[in-house]
């Protein structure tokens, strides 16, 4: 007869968190209530489904289009709502959407007066974050707000420019809040009289300070997180931090002997606690492996032609990596790379750039032309299954995949697209 036993274990508060960390489900099922996805990975959860078969038909349908202005942030999708962040005028936006039928839902505004130091877009480039009812964004001008997922209300807010100083940086604050269990990720780069404060945590209920690390700048990538450490590339250095306490567990130089460049692409994982990480401007394509136990990240491989990402963030999918490889400037092309040893298996034919995103063995790609790419996830060959056009041109934001939809925007307006229309 099997026997129960009971625990009269009574875990301090810092265990709580700890084990949230590893055990708590944190989203819905098919949500993507974030920048890259439920893990931050840039895949759909596991319970989405995507027709694969060599004789499969792709017939999209737009369900719904909503116009939208200006900026960089790609939308989220959490409990039946789209949520896009974007600028109108002096206004910058924050809208919720029916998923499936378009519908207005909800609109906070707040004035921005943010000017792009290049001459470019004005408006918010870090995605929205949804978990426990919560929406958080953070804009271009370093404002971050909280609001409520059923009605748009205001829980409260955080200037990082007053509070920390975050330097604007080439193109404005691009963080993507990152939300753990109680409590919001944020990499202002700035400093706090107690101490540096190129990455914080604020409290989720209330916007208080938690905890201050990191004597870096911000880069263009967002944190994530990866066995209960919160890994991000700031602008000189490659760091993992402890999301219990702040506590920096690496600090690594990494970045371009150029100063006029930028980490922009986010770390990929792969199995073997193995690290991919990949810049342009010289930094190129490195395999890492990362060792918990004393916080050392060995390499295990660097090329500098393999898979060079600008700017967009590759998937891992059954030991290869597909990305974008080269500078947006010259003309890109998309790649299958071999992360064993960095070799090429394929490449497409050169295009302007763009984001991709991963559903089961395929991927969906957004190009800057606009084009809908469906791409076989193998290493065999390039094989693109379908292509459509969807957006207008010269648009990089994420696009969003939730229940057989994707969730694409260019600098007019935000599209939902059946891809399982039959």
């Amino acid at each position: 007869m099997a026997r129960t036993f009971r625990s009269h274990f009574t875990p301090a508060p810092g265990w709580v968190f700890l084990l949230s960390l590893l055990t708590a489900p944190l989203i819905h099922a098919a949500d993507w209530p974030q920048f890259l996805g439920p893990a931050r990975e840039g895949r759909a959860s596991t319970s989405e489904s995507f027709p694969s078969g060599e004789g499969v038909v792709f017939n999209p349908k737009v369900l719904w289009t909503h116009p939208l202005g200006s900026g960089f942030a790609g939308p989220v999708v959490a409990e039946g709502k789209a949520i896009v962040f974007h600028r109108v005028g002096d206004k910058t936006l924050v809208e919720a959407i029916g998923a499936r039928d378009g519908t207005d839902i909800w609109r906070f505004s707040y004035e921005n007066t943010y000017k792009d130091s290049f001459g470019m877009d004005d408006g918010p480039r870090g995605c929205p974050a949804v978990l426990q009812g919560k929406v958080v964004v953070h804009g271009a001008e370093g404002m971050v707000h909280a609001l409520n997922l059923e009605n748009g209300a205001v829980l409260w807010k955080y200037d990082s420019v007053k509070e920390t100083g975050s330097p604007q940086g080439f193109f404005g604050r691009a963080c993507s809040p990152l939300i753990i269990d109680d409590r919001v990720i944020l990499t202002p780069g700035g400093r706090l009289p107690q101490g540096p404060a190129g990455m914080i945590a604020l409290n989720l209920a209330d916007g208080k300070l938690l905890w201050n690390a990191v004597d870096d700048e911000a880069g263009y990538a967002s944190p994530a997180l990866h066995g209960g450490v919160v890994f991000c590339w700031m602008r000189n250095n490659f760091v993992a931090v402890s999301a219990l306490d702040g506590k920096i567990l690496l600090q690594k130089p990494l970045r371009s002997e150029m100063d006029a460049s930028v980490n922009a692409a986010q770390q990929v994982w792969m199995e073997g606690e193995r690290v991919f990480t990949s810049a342009g401007y010289g930094v190129g394509a490195d395999l890492w492996r990362w060792t918990r136990t004393n916080g050392k990240l060995t390499r295990v491989w660097h090329k500098d032609d393999a898979l060079e990402c600008h700017y967009s963030t590759p998937v891992y999918h059954q030991g290869h990596l597909y990305g974008f490889h080269g500078r947006q400037e010259f003309g890109q092309h998309l790649r299958c790379v071999r992360a064993d040893d960095g070799k090429v298996m394929w490449e497409s034919g050169r295009v302007p750039g763009g984001t991709l995103l991963l559903v089961q063995d395929t991927l969906l790609v957004l190009t800057e032309a606009g084009e809908l790419w469906v791409v076989s996830a193998t290493p065999e060959k390039f094989n693109r299954k379908a292509q459509e056009q969807i957006l207008r041109g010269g648009h990089r934001s994420y696009a969003a995949y939730s229940n057989g939809v994707l969730y694409a925007r260019d600098d007019r307006q935000l599209v939902a697209v059946d891809l399982l229309a039959k």
